[in-house]
């Protein structure tokens, strides 16, 4: 299979620039800063040049303290590692891991010789990542026995040991009987110390261009089976630049990344974009952990910090550590899901991140198409996602594929040079979400929908597949999720839609009640018509729930399905409303 797909259409320069206010939903982002030619071998070699011995990777639970120098080197020898392996240019490379230094040094390795690293999920079972693994046809692929407390791999190496065709297997940690009979991460690196030869390394390198496919992102899957998006150096290495601009990190930044190596957020917002300035990340643990995260801010000294929202909300409910300090906290991301207003406003109050800034984005862009400045007036950075990224172009239609005006919902589309290169091996799902316009401009429908203002700020106010049709009214889940976590008794909301006879469908709410922390009083539990009343005083009748489900309590479980970037499976959240219900309507007619 080759990896060539049609690339972001050249037509761009057709466009001509909207005036402002516009009348449509159509935006055009800044042409300043340029974008770069460069492969992400050649971005680590210069920022090397510039920072060689100042600290750049941190991982507190190894105890690897990498500098510019550090990383370049182990990433050279791994990649002359694999082309004794005999991994050439287009190969691909799997992965499955947690977040650790060798994790972001088989990163830039197979970027340096051409080959396509395919990283899967660390939550993936082991039938799942066989499948990502057959579906890439992997060539060699590295993991771990154990990621975290939670994955165990050894049914997944299982079955590779029974693959009569299957990659061989390097673990990147482990000695002794934890490795077995498999390749080891650090034998690797000794072998090629020791073979000290770069003439074949530097031939490979000179041949990788920049909108070569380096990486297959698998999407989240929050809608069903994973595709993998093929996204270049050029995506890669552009929008990282973009993003670290628009946060003004600058060598002196010590970013503290507790969303995973495996998602385009810890990769690309968190080391990419870094590199891409000169500064420091930490990765606090090996997957998402609250304590091992709060202490990093304090101990590292962190002026940023990334986060889902159910990541944020976890650090904000938990008790500080003895000595915490984060008096050096000024910006961070808030991203991945849609974000409720006090989530924000404690990131300021609590975490003094003045300076943290909203963003919007999908695997399949790179990912980051707005993300606000640092700078903007504190409601933007509230209520939207800022602005478009350089080099971008966006618009907003309707069902029809009518640009509609701005101040009108409708899906949003992205074009430009951050597009993936399609979907690998899938032309079918690649031309349902890419097409070219009357001008030959390729967009990206992102399946979510939005709204421009007259400035040009985005909201994004829920997936397109979210919303709720009841009785032929649009209904947004994000409005009535944001009303119910307003309510001082309630943590959690998750609004779905139900299938319903009369209405098509209806609302349903999965909440959880505030649990009293050292900073917070008990609250009282409200009834479930409470809820729908708080909710009506709002937003109105039909927009109350007719389903309320709490979370943890009788037949509902505690537990929220999450894709491995910490976004809620909304699709599994109905389908278990639908059983519930259906329970629930049984129980009440004395039928079960």
């Amino acid at each position: 299979m080759s990896t060539q797909q049609p690339t972001p259409a050249t037509a761009t320069a057709q466009l001509s620039p909207q005036p402002c206010p516009q009348k449509l939903s159509f935006l055009q982002g800044p042409v300043e800063p340029p974008l770069v030619n460069l492969t992400l071998g050649e971005l680590l070699e210069l920022q090397t040049y510039q920072h060689g011995t100042k600290e750049c990777l941190v991982i507190p639970w190894t105890g690897a303290r990498w500098t510019y120098n550090e990383l370049n080197q182990q990433s050279s020898l791994l990649a002359r590692a694999l082309l004794e392996m005999g991994i050439r240019a287009g190969d691909r490379v799997g992965i499955m891991a947690g977040n650790c230094e060798q994790y972001a040094a088989v990163f830039f390795a197979v970027a340096r010789i051409g080959a396509v690293l395919v990283i899967l999920n660390n939550t993936y079972t082991a039938t799942e990542a066989m499948y990502g693994i057959r579906f890439s046809d992997c060539k060699v692929f590295f993991t771990t026995r154990k990621i975290g407390h939670q994955v165990d791999n050894g049914p997944l190496l299982e079955q590779l040991a029974r693959e009569k065709k299957g990659p061989p297997v390097v673990l990147l940690r482990g000695e002794g009987t934890e490795a077995g009979d498999y390749q080891r991460y650090d034998e690797l690196i000794q072998a090629s110390r020791k073979a000290g030869n770069d003439e074949v390394l530097q031939r490979a390198t000179r041949r990788v261009l920049p909108h070569q496919v380096v990486n297959l992102q698998f999407t989240s899957g929050t809608t069903g089976l994973p595709k993998a998006a093929m996204l270049t150096h050029h995506n890669l290495v552009n929008n990282s630049r973009f993003i670290g601009d628009r946060m003004r990190l600058s060598p002196d930044d010590v970013l503290c990344c507790p969303p995973p190596l495996f998602h385009c957020f810890g990769l690309v917002l968190g080391l990419l974009a870094i590199v891409t300035h000169g500064g420091k990340i930490v990765y606090p643990a090996e997957v998402f952990d609250i304590p091992s995260t709060l202490r990093a801010i304090s101990d590292e000294s962190c002026t940023a910090v990334h986060g889902v929202p159910a990541m944020f909300d976890s650090l904000f409910q938990a008790e500080l550590p003895p000595g915490f300090n984060c008096e050096r906290l000024r910006t961070g991301i808030i991203a991945g899901a849609p974000v409720p207003r006090y989530l924000m406003e404690l990131l300021v109050n609590r975490f003094g991140m003045t300076e943290f800034t909203s963003s919007y984005g999908l695997t399949e862009a790179s990912p980051t198409c707005f993300n606000a400045f640092t700078d903007d007036a504190m409601h933007r950075r509230l209520t939207t996602v800022g602005t478009l990224m350089p080099h971008a172009n966006a618009k907003i239609v309707d069902r029809e594929g009518n640009v509609v005006p701005v101040g009108e919902r409708g899906e949003l589309c992205m074009a430009g040079y951050q597009l993936q290169a399609g979907y690998w091996n899938n032309s079918e799902k690649t031309n349902e979400v890419m097409a070219r316009d009357a001008a030959g401009v390729l967009w990206l429908h992102t399946g979510d929908e939005a709204v421009f203002d007259e400035h040009g700020y985005c909201t994004i106010t829920g997936r397109f597949k979210d919303i709720i049709i009841r009785g032929g009214e649009n209904i947004y889940p994000l409005e009535i999720e944001e009303r119910l976590m307003a309510h001082s008794s309630i943590s959690r909301a998750i609004v779905v839609g139900l299938k319903d006879k009369h209405y098509g469908e209806v609302v349903a709410a999965f909440v959880e009640h505030t649990k009293p922390s050292q900073q917070t009083q008990p609250q009282p539990k409200p009834t479930d018509a409470d809820l729908r009343d708080w909710v009506r005083s709002a937003l109105g009748k039909h927009k109350a729930p007719a389903y309320v489900f709490w979370l943890g309590e009788g037949d509902v479980p505690a537990h929220v399905p999450l894709t491995g970037s910490g976004k809620v499976r909304k699709f599994e959240m109905a389908k278990l409303g639908e059983e519930i219900a259906w329970r629930r309507r049984r129980s009440r007619e004395g039928k079960l």
